[in-house]
């Protein structure tokens, strides 16, 4: 079985410090959470950004001064820029981080509902035209994937060369696809030979995903984005504790973790 690649998803757009203090929004706490995450176990920084007052943004700027404090305090560690951004942004507000070349960004393969009147609009000119520029910079996607759906999508994408194989694909499970074994398995055998897969529960079925996923030879996203708890009714104090939840349960399931130059491997990424 491969070593246990560790995303750690660190703000997002949507939690804030309402929901856990400690949610990072300045460069400087971008950067302090990023290092607890990496120094922790995590090989793969999953990065949105916010202005200090916690409005999150796109700006290609804001990002570069993020992946620069980042980089100052883990110099090796591969940094995967949403292009997800926030519900109601524009594709070229989205895209604007693929611009400084990272080694990866997420590609969203579908629209969702996010509960309430928030819908996450993905359309096929959206997919195509974000699949074709990742391509052109040399950046691999992630494939996010929110139910089945968005799986075929991907797949028809990538005989239609928007997306490259092997594909990466992240299973977010919890927001419009339950989160169960059945329901992470169904996934799994629905993606082509070759293709490497992260979960991602949401909440409360963040632990018990990331165990399933330990155990089932994929790999594991965990942090604030999708979680602020450790347990229930405790909030998490970094990151940090997150990723070294999911270390612990790795050792105790006998899965060793891979290095940021090791998940570079097993992703067939070429260190920038």
């Amino acid at each position: 079985m491969e070593k246990l690649i560790i995303t750690a998803a660190i703000c997002g757009a949507e939690v804030t410090k309402e929901h856990n203090p400690n949610v990072p929004y300045t460069v400087e706490e971008i950067g302090r959470e990023a290092e607890s995450a990496y120094n922790a176990g995590a090989s793969i920084i999953h990065l949105h950004v916010r202005y200090d007052d916690g409005t999150p943004t796109q700006d290609k700027e804001r990002f570069r001064e993020c992946i620069e404090e980042i980089k100052k305090r883990c110099p090796d560690v591969i940094i995967q820029p949403s292009t997800g951004g926030a519900v109601g942004m524009s594709d070229e507000e989205r895209l604007q981080p693929v611009e400084l070349l990272p080694e990866m960004a997420s590609l969203d393969c579908g629209t969702l509902n996010f509960g309430g009147d928030e819908i996450f609009v993905n359309t096929e000119t959206t997919i195509k035209n974000f699949g074709r520029t990742m391509i052109e910079k040399g950046v691999k996607p992630e494939i996010e994937v929110f139910d089945k759906g968005m799986v075929d999508y991907a797949i028809k994408y990538a005989k239609e060369g928007y997306i490259l194989e092997p594909m990466h694909f992240n299973f977010v499970l919890g927001i419009q696809m339950a989160a169960t074994a059945r329901d992470l398995a169904f996934m799994v055998d629905s993606i082509p030979p070759g293709s490497t897969w992260t979960v991602t529960g949401i909440g409360r079925h963040e632990m018990p995903m990331a165990a399933l996923g330990i155990v089932m030879g994929g790999h594991v996203r965990v942090g604030f984005e999708d979680n602020v708890y450790l347990e229930k009714g405790v909030l998490a104090k970094s990151n940090g504790e997150l990723v070294e939840k999911v270390v612990r349960i790795a050792k105790e399931l006998g899965r060793p973790i891979a290095t940021p130059d090791e998940a570079r491997e097993i992703l067939g990424l070429k260190r920038r």
